[in-house]
């Protein structure tokens, strides 16, 4: 199962039979999630662009599954004694969709902070557990692409020639005072100074792409510590081969503005 993702290096892995399950009741969840993932690519521009939160190639990804009958949905789990309601639990999935086989839920989490995962891994065991859901799926930043993470953001500063704050007012980048200080402290310290652009990159990627924000070892540990078992779950890692260069200017800025206005308020829960 989902061996064309695998050949383009994302990271999968299956646990609680989710294999088995994906293949015999969702073989459509498997096709959908290739054709979503492998027409996915986040130019440069947007990672740096953004800052470090959700991205636009996040968005179209999410806009993709939309499209094909995921949206977002509140689960009410309700607790009812002799007829009389004692307790109700909600829980919030942002990709839902219903098919013969059962209910499938996918989260995707790009750049949030870590305790997000055990937020969608307690929700799909709960939901799991209630039979509301079948089976659960979450995508994120694979390991490859943590580790490129500087490499990238490396060649996007040797590309745009960054050497001081006013080359990066001169690309349209607006770094805050904290981030200013945090790169003159670099530079100026009296032990291993280093040129402005090394002190920029690690900066930027420490601050917005550190250890602890969700990727793929973060995922790993949790889910290898039993969090969210016995809820089958798939899981996915984004390949740093998603991550393109070279793009023509006016193309990248057709993607930046791409579903400027589309996300209604259903992404607001996290990244």
């Amino acid at each position: 199962m989902l061996d064309r993702l695998i050949a383009q290096n994302f990271q999968i892995d299956f646990r609680s039979h989710a294999r088995a399950i994906l293949g015999a009741d969702f073989p459509e969840v498997a096709t959908q999630l290739e054709e979503v993932l492998l027409a996915s690519t986040i130019p440069i521009e947007e990672i740096i662009g953004s800052g470090g939160g959700e991205t636009k190639g996040t968005q179209r990804l999410r806009n993709a599954l939309k499209e094909r009958g995921w949206r977002k949905h509140k689960f009410i789990v309700q607790r009812i004694i002799d007829g009389i309601e004692r307790e109700a639990q909600s829980h919030e999935v942002d990709h839902v969709r219903a098919f013969e086989g059962g209910t499938v839920a996918l989260e995707i989490e790009w750049n949030n902070k870590d305790p997000f995962f055990d937020r969608d891994l307690e929700n799909f065991k709960r939901l799991h557990a209630d039979g509301a859901i079948s089976l659960g799926i979450i995508i994120t930043r694979g390991s490859g692409l943590q580790d490129a993470m500087r490499g990238l953001v490396r060649r996007f500063a040797d590309d745009k020639r960054i050497e001081s704050h006013a080359d990066m007012e001169r690309i349209g980048l607006s770094p805050t005072r904290r981030q200013i200080e945090d790169v003159r402290k670099r530079v100026e310290r009296a032990s291993n100074p280093v040129p402005f652009r090394d002190a920029w990159v690690e900066q930027f990627v420490s601050d917005k792409f550190g250890a602890a924000t969700t990727h793929w070892s973060k995922l790993e540990d949790r889910v290898r510590r039993g969090v969210g078992n016995p809820c089958p779950l798939v899981l996915i890692g984004l390949p740093a081969s998603i991550v393109i260069f070279g793009e023509n200017p006016t193309v990248v800025q057709e993607l930046l503005e791409d579903h400027a206005g589309a996300d209604d308020g259903e992404n607001s829960k996290g990244t």
